[in-house]
């Protein structure tokens, strides 16, 4: 795995991918200024992609890749105002074929009450109605698991579901990192995973590290103990 934190950078360094590219199955690219995903297609095995704490938006380009099961987006400029929700969406669902894992928390399009205090429960499900409609195969989005029947009402009606979000009148503006101080952003919790579904590997632990952050005040997950 690479992580890339903390460089202000607004494009993945070409470096990066010629150096890593044909190996890195996991890349953290958390608390950047990007504003692009120009070279991230270098990675050629990527699984899982994290973008938090960037300037990433409704424009976004994504690349073919494959191989990603998860990517989270958190604390982003993804508004989905007027009709680029349904863009970016289709962008996703054409080209990452094999997502299972997406969050968007702290994002204008995403109306929780964690981010936005003039949401409700309503809100934020009438959301995740639209973007299981758009993608029916997530397992997870944000920070709860999708369950079936959950699913099955997004077939039903989340075509008509319309995401609401603050307009620039009303918005007292983007949750600031003060907003989400003792929350954590957990885009793979260990409860979804089944005990049928877990695969062991033996081998050595290659592990890049580029950033400011202390590694010791890294999370560690347990499958990196």
């Amino acid at each position: 795995q690479l992580s890339f934190i903390g460089q202000e950078a607004e494009s993945v360094p070409g470096i990066l991918g010629s150096k890593y590219g044909k190996t890195i199955t996991r890349l953290d690219l958390s608390y950047n200024q990007l504003k692009s995903l120009s070279g991230i297609k270098s990675f050629e095995v990527l699984e899982e992609l994290i973008l938090d704490n960037n300037q990433l938006s409704d424009d976004l380009e994504i690349p073919v890749m494959p191989t990603l099961h998860t990517l989270t987006l958190n604390k982003n400029k993804i508004s989905f105002h007027t009709t680029s929700s349904f863009i970016l969406l289709e962008k996703i669902s054409g080209c990452l074929p094999n997502l299972r894992y997406l969050s968007m928390l702290g994002n204008m399009a995403c109306p929780n009450e964690l981010s936005f205090t003039d949401h409700d429960e309503e809100d934020y499900q009438r959301y995740r109605y639209y973007i299981l409609h758009k993608l029916p195969k997530l397992k997870f989005l944000d920070s709860r698991t999708v369950k079936e029947q959950e699913r099955q009402e997004a077939m039903r009606v989340g075509a008509f579901m319309k995401i609401v979000t603050p307009s620039t009148a009303t918005k007292t503006g983007s949750p600031t990192d003060s907003d989400f101080d003792g929350f954590k952003y957990t885009p793979l919790p260990t409860e979804t995973a089944s005990s049928g579904e877990h695969h062991g590997t033996f081998g050595r632990c290659r592990y890049v590290y580029y950033g400011k952050h202390s590694e010791g005040n890294r999370f560690i997950r347990n499958s990196e103990l």
